[in-house]
């Protein structure tokens, strides 16, 4: 189960090239339900995500490399590039800092992941954070893929 909150992020936090970072591209085989590949540095995974905004169910699968290329050819509308950053907010919670690539910069999101609802529903996030599009759908990186 994945339960997040999402924001837009209007200026970057000085120090956020500081955290690790990994280079992610991802496509979409299918929106509805989601179904996604994406390469994150040298490590290759196959996503399905059920409907929903702020709670979703999230099954990932390990594939090879060679499983990603040829169903990369497959996917649908734009191939998203981004560069994440894991910035730690606290002892268990991580925000997810994407900066993205190509057709979509100068788009900054920011995701923050929570064990409960109840800790998603209390969050109260960083002053750098701008506005809560976790309703929103259209912030979804399957609705960006859209062309």
């Amino acid at each position: 189960m994945e339960i997040e909150r999402k924001y837009l992020i209007p200026q970057l936090p000085e120090d956020y090239r500081a955290h690790p970072c990994y280079q992610i591209e991802q496509g979409y085989l299918c929106t509805n339900p989601v179904v996604r590949i994406r390469r994150q540095d040298n490590d290759f995974y196959l996503t399905y995500k059920s409907k929903g905004l702020m709670v979703r169910e999230e099954y990932n699968l390990p594939l090879t490399e060679t499983a990603y290329y040829h169903l990369r050819e497959k996917t649908d509308g734009r191939l998203i590039t981004k560069k994440r950053y894991l910035i730690p907010l606290t002892d268990i919670l991580t925000i997810e800092l994407d900066l993205f690539e190509g057709d979509l910069a100068p788009l900054v999101l920011a995701e923050v992941e929570f064990p409960s609802e109840e800790e998603a529903n209390d969050f109260q996030p960083p002053e750098w954070f701008g506005e809560d599009v976790t309703f929103s759908g259209q912030y979804h990186n399957s609705a960006l893929a859209q062309v």
